[in-house]
């Protein structure tokens, strides 16, 4: 693949100074000449709104867009991946020096209403289509909007830390930022409002013509996997914001609403997956050490889901490639393990696996969270769930496995490269183990079960310290982002400091530390788990 790399300065400038007139210009204008009427009749003037939302979380398609959103960034900082390929002579964000013109789509993916991008801008029109519609159960659509939006933006946020959300519906206010944990007070207050008003609307079925996930229009889906997430985004402030986080995660627990029983999955439009194309065609990502260390050290049959068995056969049955190592060549590592079916053969996108979710509880029942129950049963519960989802077998004896531990890495190239794994961690649940060592088992399991989702996978590294990740060998970043505590976050992108530059100055202030890749968010404390 040949990555695409576009000036958006231009374009943004102009639909932020013409938001005002141009979006409800959008809004109300009859498109190809159907009546406003018959829009209204069957709710299309506020649920084809929906579709490009749900598009930009993930971006299926083009795949160099996704490339840009999440793979060159959170999918290898992660652990997940790492691509062979020397982009920029291997100046790029593999080696921390973060490339503005690739990171710029996580946010216009986010904000830019162009091209069908965007997620704000099309929850703003929903509601604004509410309002002046005045439909009667109108509101059902905001509530959904608003729990889409909270699963696009803790994304965004947890990349960049403050985001424009609370003021964003207000086009006088729009391109102000909040504080992340402003943001996530917000998000709180949003799924908090959801659940409960689409309680009333349990068994409507407007939304089913528009829902493109497995949930099919079914609200009561919909609040179950708010209150979902809710929990998710509770675990991730426990260690900034214990007393919220508790608040909130029981708050989760003990809702009648319940959480996800299946993964929850989104239409791809009938394209690949874009890991798919970026692997498999263009051979731009393969296997990471990490991925090689721990998967083949705990002997885990997941392994032939994930990854296919390298073009070389003499580097064995799987073989990884480091981050941030010198690389001249896509020959030099590119025959090295690709891909495997569990992005090849997908047909759909995951948002949400049922694995996290018992990941999610066994944690909560660390920190000692009222309704959270047994944290073995759910950390095995969650290992089986993963099993289950990707159809493979032995999961009993894997759980009895005490003694396996992550495998030493050692490059088929460059020994310089080879590194022992940073700890002993092993798969049976040490039920007379510290509350520490029980944390690193589950968030090593959690982080093997939410694959290919490097963007969480990310963020739970960096909240935890787990699983043990390589450290890159080639740092770029001029001092920037420490090379052992590893990338922290993406510095504000080319196009907001160009357009919006006093508000960015605002943005900056919200952080610990400069605008640079190595400050740490609101909730990476970089404190003591417990």
């Amino acid at each position: 693949m040949k990555i695409v790399i576009r000036s958006i300065s231009a374009v943004f400038v102009a639909v932020f100074l013409n938001a005002c007139t141009e979006d409800f210009k959008n809004i109300n204008t009859d498109p190809h000449g159907i009546s406003q009427g018959s829009l209204t009749q069957q709710n299309n003037h506020i649920g084809s709104r929906f579709s490009p939302m749900f598009a930009n979380i993930i971006r299926a398609e083009p795949a160099w867009n996704y490339q840009l959103q999440q793979n060159l960034n959170a999918d290898v900082f992660s652990g997940y991946m790492t691509a062979p390929t020397p982009f920029a002579g291997n100046i790029n964000n593999q080696t921390y020096s973060l490339i503005d013109g690739w990171n710029n789509f996580i946010w216009n993916d986010a904000y830019d209403a162009n091209n069908g991008n965007g997620v704000m801008p099309y929850v703003r029109e929903i509601k604004d289509q509410v309002t002046l519609s005045n439909s009667q159960g109108g509101e059902k659509f905001i509530f959904l909007a608003n729990i889409i939006k909270v699963m696009a933006m803790h994304r965004v946020s947890d990349v960049f830390g403050p985001i424009r959300y609370t003021k964003y519906n207000d086009y006088s206010s729009s391109g102000q930022y909040d504080s992340q944990e402003t943001v996530y007070r917000a998000f709180f207050a949003d799924l908090d409002e959801a659940i409960q008003g689409l309680q009333q609307y349990e068994g409507d079925q407007q939304f089913v013509p528009f829902d493109e996930s497995n949930l099919g229009g079914n609200i009561a889906g919909w609040r179950a996997f708010a209150n979902t997430v809710r929990l998710r985004l509770a675990i991730r402030v426990s260690k900034v914001a214990p007393v919220l986080a508790k608040t909130e995660g029981e708050k989760a627990l003990a809702s009648a609403t319940g959480f996800i029983t299946d993964d929850i999955t989104v239409d791809m439009g009938g394209f690949p997956h874009p890991l798919a194309t970026i692997s498999g065609t263009w051979g731009d990502v393969c296997m990471s050490a990490e991925m090689e260390s721990i998967l083949e050290g705990f002997k885990d049959g997941r392994i032939a889901k994930y990854f296919a068995a390298p073009a070389d056969a003499s580097l064995g049955s799987y073989k990884g490639v480091r981050q941030g190592i010198a690389i001249t060549a896509k020959s030099e590592y590119g025959s090295h393990s690709l891909l495997g079916e569990t992005v090849m053969n997908a047909t759909r996108k995951t948002w949400f696996t049922k694995a996290e979710v018992y990941f999610l509880k066994a944690e909560a029942a660390l920190r000692g969270w009222t309704g959270a129950g047994d944290a073995k049963i759910h950390y095995e519960n969650g290992v089986k769930a993963s099993f289950q989802q990707h159809a493979v077998a032995g999961v009993d004896a894997y759980l009895a496995d005490g003694v396996s531990t992550p495998n030493a890495f050692v490059d088929a190239k460059n020994a310089a490269n080879n590194s022992a794994y940073g700890s002993n961690v092993t798969i049976a649940y040490k039920a007379s183990g510290t509350r520490e060592e029980q944390l690193e088992q589950i968030i090593t399991q959690k982080w093997i079960a939410m694959y290919p989702d490097g963007q969480e996978a990310w963020s739970e590294f960096r909240r935890t310290g787990y699983p043990r990740l390589y450290p890159v060998v080639i740092n770029n970043s001029g001092g920037a982002i420490d090379t052992n505590i590893q990338i922290r976050r993406i510095n504000f992108v080319a196009s907001e400091r160009n357009t919006n530059a006093a508000n960015v100055t605002t943005a900056v202030s919200f952080l610990k530390g400069p605008d640079t890749g190595g400050t740490r968010l609101w909730w990476d404390t970089g404190a003591a788990n417990f």
